[in-house]
Order: C-alpha cells, then sequence, then structure tokens
C-alpha cells in the first residue's frame, strides 16, 4: 500500500496528527477513537508497515510517533500535485471576478 492510500483512510490522518509532535502509547491513541484497540492497532500497523511512523518499545509499552523524513516526502510530492490545482482555482476565480455575473441588472 502506497503512503496515498495509507492517508486516504480519516482515522489514520487523524492518528498522524496526534503523534505528529509527540510519542504517544497505543493506548493513548486509541482513547481518541469510537472503534475497539484491535482496530487502532490495525491502523498503527498499517503506518508502521508504510513507514510513516517509528515504534519505539520500553517494557510492555509501545510508543508511537510520526516518522517526519518519511512524511516530508509525502508532503513534498502533495504539495507539487496540489500546487497546479490551486494555480488552476486561482485562475477560474479570477476568470469569474471579471466576467459578468449573471442576474445583475443592468440599464
Amino acid at each position: 500500500m502506497d503512503s496515498f492510500q495509507i492517508v486516504a483512510e480519516p482515522r489514520r490522518r487523524e492518528i498522524l496528527r496526534l503523534v505528529w509532535d509527540r510519542e504517544r502509547t497505543a493506548g493513548d491513541i486509541a482513547q481518541h477513537f469510537d472503534v475497539s484497540f484491535s482496530a487502532v492497532s490495525q491502523h498503527l500497523g498499517i503506518l508502521r508497515d508504510g513507514g510513516l511512523v517509528s515504534v519505539r518499545s520500553a517494557g510492555k509499552q509501545r510508543y508511537y510517533r510520526a516518522d517526519l523524513a518519511q512524511i516530508g516526502t509525502l508532503k513534498d510530492l502533495l504539495e507539487h500535485v496540489w500546487s497546479a490545482q490551486v494555480d488552476r482555482l486561482a485562475t477560474l476565480a479570477e476568470q469569474a471576478e471579471q466576467a459578468p455575473s449573471e442576474g445583475t441588472y443592468r440599464p
């Protein structure tokens, strides 16, 4: 599964947000969701296998944190893809602003 497919799932995006700037245990992460611990654990496994989070074990606890180096690659790709779309949207907005609007009374 590629990075786009991984982050397409809303719960995985939320997990990334939670572990973006600090480590959290799987239990702490699971408390933020209305699904079972097992479901959250599966999402964490997908994120880990995709290289988007790192895991550190300390005793029985596993601590998860976003792997910003790997996400940086994804971020660069997304910015490249979306910049073209933003430019297109800006052009359309400028054209709409310059065009006379329908239904406007003109004597």
